[in-house]
């Protein structure tokens, strides 16, 4: 083992940018890369020289049956395939090439357009190829609210505050301009009368035919006044690099309805936005490609602990370079937060290089724990003091941490005909939590403090009947379990009475292992939780079950022994190979896999057993617990 994961290190060793950080790619799916290519044609700019290397990307990541998906080995998606078709057919490709035909087909089979997902009815009406009337009505007198009234755009998650103050603008207007092509024949034969539907009932339908009626009376008092004040929000949350949030939809979006505004090309805002997707943009063997969003932060937090799990001398500098460069990223200043945590100071980490104004939890406790174990020094300790007191105020009141915001739970956002797609709120959830919570126990909180009992009790009322913990941010139950044991591991070191959670999650681990000693989970598990801890074996996902049973106890275990040569013997080149979808955009509609997340929890889980075996550690095979 001890080989492996000396080849391990130095392949990290390679990838380490000379500022200090890594970011490796991440994947999603094909909509971020079609949705380019309609920017670019809304927005009248040219796409020549991203046609071919598009097309063989899109291709690339076709299905057999014609179709695209939301995650490796998924079904067939519609919305997804719909938009990939769409973008190579306006890319010149033949509508007559078999992999057009195909993917027609799959079309037509799964219901045509009039079952697509709203933002893919929305992309294709910008264009005059889908009715305005069949897409849900957003009044912009929304960013007129309080933040005590319902439905005001703190009400909504972060992402998607972020997504729907452009598309108020975007959908008052209405605009229709030319796609270059047509595409009628994304109609399945029958549905044409459901095309001019919104679905929904109750009295957000009655709502919607209401504000159709007023977006087309000639007196809209104060509708101007609105947009404007969007784009004044709008131009307010432009990050340094010129996204929105660092992630695609506000982005796009933002810049669409900031054009629609009136804003040339050479404003700032607009130039700096269209320039900072350079950076989202990858071109290589496999084609153009636009990631949703980049995660340095989140990855280099992640090497730092494993680089300091390994302890080996080569490792030192480079470690010391990491640590230097998250301190640098804390962010000090205040962001949308500050709505429902009034007087709270900053102190947390951005998930990207540059999305200062939306610090999340989950980041920031998982680099508090990185610099108490590599960092040392005044800086590391006054860093860790603010980050500290800034997890604390936004604890939720049910005594468990969203990602982003505090109580961020208003249900009523979800029986909008808008929201039929992707999460609308940021709850709290277990493997957020159980990041807090490991992180202030290893600053010496007490089993009786208030913050840390109440979030005890939110993990303890979480847990399920079978032992496992959901996964909010990594699929799914597989991560979410590894998550809270993590957290509960330091606390039952200390003598807390929480041996029965952490015996309950590993044996629910050891449940779940496959045959090939490896474990697996697939993305389907949030459409159906029987197959939870279900799918075939990967890297990451066996490193998160064998760190639960090292940490637990088991590590003398015949699984986990298992699992740790699987890690062994299935790497290749120093690292390993993993094309399934690991990582958690919005469950049940948008999945990303982490290309550094099959490196460096493999890396983890090795660092462990080495110095287990080393220091005697983990010989009780779950006594412990």
């Amino acid at each position: 083992m001890a080989e492996a994961l000396d080849r391990a290190v130095e392949w990290l060793l390679a990838h380490q940018n000379p500022e200090g950080w890594w970011c490796a790619e991440m994947e999603t799916n094909v909509t971020m890369t079609a949705e380019h290519v309609l920017l670019l044609r809304f927005l009248g700019l040219p796409i020549d020289a991203i046609r071919e290397d598009t097309i063989r990307y899109l291709l690339g990541k076709q299905r057999a049956d014609g179709s695209w998906s939301l995650y490796y080995e998924a079904p067939a998606d519609l919305s997804t395939t719909i938009e990939a078709y769409v973008a190579l057919k306006v890319l010149g490709l033949d509508p007559g090439a078999q992999e057009m035909e195909r993917a027609l087909g799959v079309i037509h089979r799964l219901g045509g357009v009039a079952q697509a997902r709203v933002f893919t009815k929305i992309w294709l009406a910008l264009f005059g190829q889908y009715p305005w009337e069949g897409v849900p009505s957003m009044p912009p007198e929304l960013v007129c609210l309080p933040p005590w009234v319902p439905l005001n755009l703190y009400d909504f998650a972060c992402w998607a505050r972020g997504t729907i103050a452009p598309l108020l603008i975007v959908l008052s207007l209405k605009p229709v301009r030319d796609l270059g092509c047509v595409v009628p024949e994304i109609v399945a034969p029958g549905t044409e009368a459901s095309l001019r539907r919104v679905p929904g009932s109750g009295p957000f339908w009655w709502a919607d035919r209401a504000l159709k009626l007023y977006d087309r009376s000639r007196l809209q008092p104060g509708r101007a006044l609105a947009r404007g004040r969007l784009v004044d929000w709008i131009l307010a949350h432009q990050e340094a690099d010129g996204s929105w949030g660092g992630i695609q939809p506000p982005w796009v979006y933002s810049l669409i309805a900031l054009h629609l505004q009136g804003l040339e090309f050479g404003h700032p805002a607009m130039r700096r936005g269209l320039q900072g997707m350079e950076r989202f943009s990858l071109r290589d063997e496999r084609g153009f490609r636009f990631q949703a969003c980049m995660s340095p932060v989140w990855d280099t937090a992640w090497v730092a602990l494993a680089l300091h799990w390994v302890g080996q001398p080569a490792a030192g500098e480079p470690l010391e370079r990491a640590v230097r460069w998250l301190l640098r990223e804390q962010i000090r200043g205040g962001g949308d937060w500050q709505v429902r945590v009034k007087g709270a100071a900053g102190g947390g980490w951005a998930f990207e290089f540059d999305n200062d104004l939306y610090p999340d939890i989950d980041d920031t406790a998982v680099i508090v724990v990185a610099l108490l174990e590599a960092g040392r020094g005044s800086d590391v300790s006054a860093a860790v003091a603010r980050a500290v007191q800034w997890l604390v105020a936004m604890q939720s009141s049910n005594g468990g941490w969203g990602a982003f915001d505090k109580d961020n739970t208003r249900q009523i956002v979800y029986r909008l005909p808008f929201a039929d797609f992707g999460a609308l709120l940021d709850p709290p959830s277990e493997d957020v939590a159980a990041h807090v919570l490991e992180a202030l126990t290893r600053i010496g909180w007490s089993l009786h403090n208030p913050v840390v009992e109440r979030g005890l009790r939110y993990l303890r009322a979480t847990q399920r009947p079978d032992g496992s913990w959901f996964g909010r941010w990594g699929v799914n139950f597989i991560y979410g379990t590894w998550c809270v044991v993590s957290a509960l591991s330091p606390m039952h070191a200390r003598g807390w009475p929480v041996g029965d959670m952490i015996g309950a999650g590993a044996r629910w681990m050891l449940s779940r292992q496959n045959a090939d000693a490896g474990w697996g989970e697939t993305c389907y598990s949030y459409d159906d939780e029987s197959f939870a801890g279900i799918g075939p074996s990967t890297p990451s996902q066996t490193a998160w079950a064998v760190m639960t049973l090292q940490l637990s106890g088991f590590g003398a275990h015949p699984s986990c022994r298992a699992g740790v040569r699987f890690l062994s013997e299935t790497q290749s080149n120093g690292t390993w190979d993993e094309p399934y979808h690991t990582g958690t955009g919005f469950p049940r509609d948008f999945y990303l896999n982490y290309n550094l997340y099959r490196h460096v929890f493999p890396t983890m889980a090795l660092a462990l057993d080495v110095r287990d075996s080393e220091t005697g550690r983990g010989t009780s095979a779950g006594a412990a617990v």
